[in-house]
């Protein structure tokens, strides 16, 4: 896989106005000096977004769900009671734990997780995931390519979690297992704030990518009437 090729396929499928993707993945040493960002990480994806990388750990991120969902820490003691008696994202305490449980998110052994703009890399190694933030008419075109050759009913998939869950947690864990899902994500109302009214994201874990990337030009992304003319509206 190339990611030079890679780029002027995606170019070609979707046009030059299409926002290239975020490819993410842990190291043992920083790509960048990243200032502490309080809050919700993706903040920092504004950053990463014009064409700088950020690099994250426990003492970048300054949310402690953050720090959870991208394996830097075990579960904070608070987590269950914020997610349900102030977000209110679920009925009970023991319904978030369960949800946790059920998802069993792992801990990481490497130092920092780095996210940057997939034309300042020179290749796949070590990348767990690529993330798009996309648009109804490009999530269109994904879906249906991850679709393409893959007729499991959950070949794209969107489940409950944070924004970090659905982006960095649910590639590794997907890549741990050889997985074939994608992922719809970004629902998350306290991860809406930090990326356009009309923006989602999904991500392909490199499990999938690795067979995906071989996909696109056979796929409907490229010389379908249908498709053309959604491209020519994502570039109008």
């Amino acid at each position: 896989m190339e990611v030079k090729v890679f780029i002027e396929n995606y170019r070609e499928a979707f046009g030059e106005k299409a926002e290239l993707p975020i490819v993410f993945w842990y190291s043992d040493t920083p790509l960048a000096n990243t200032e502490k960002i309080n809050g919700c990480f993706f903040k920092g994806l504004k950053t990463v977004r014009e064409g700088n990388p950020i690099s994250l750990n426990a003492e970048v991120i300054g949310c402690g769900g953050g720090k959870f969902y991208t394996g830097f820490t075990e579960m904070p003691e608070r987590v269950p009671n914020f997610v349900s008696l102030k977000e209110k994202y679920k009925k009970t305490p023991e319904m978030v734990v369960e949800f946790i449980e059920q998802l069993g998110v792992p801990l990481t052994n490497r130092k920092y997780l780095n996210f940057v703009r997939i034309d300042r890399v020179e290749t796949f190694n070590e990348v767990e995931g690529i993330l798009f933030l996309a648009t109804p008419d490009i999530l269109s075109g994904l879906t249906t390519w991850a679709y393409f050759d893959n007729n499991s009913e959950d070949a794209v998939t969107s489940m409950f979690g944070s924004g970090c869950s659905a982006v960095a947690t649910n590639a590794v864990i997907e890549n741990s297992r050889g997985g074939k899902r994608t992922f719809i994500g970004l629902f998350d109302p306290s991860v809406r704030p930090h990326v356009e009214a009309n923006i989602l994201s999904f991500v392909i874990p490199i499990s999938r990518f690795k067979e995906m990337y071989y996909t696109m030009r056979e796929s409907s992304l490229f010389d379908t009437h249908a498709w053309n003319k959604i491209r020519e509206r994502i570039n109008n």
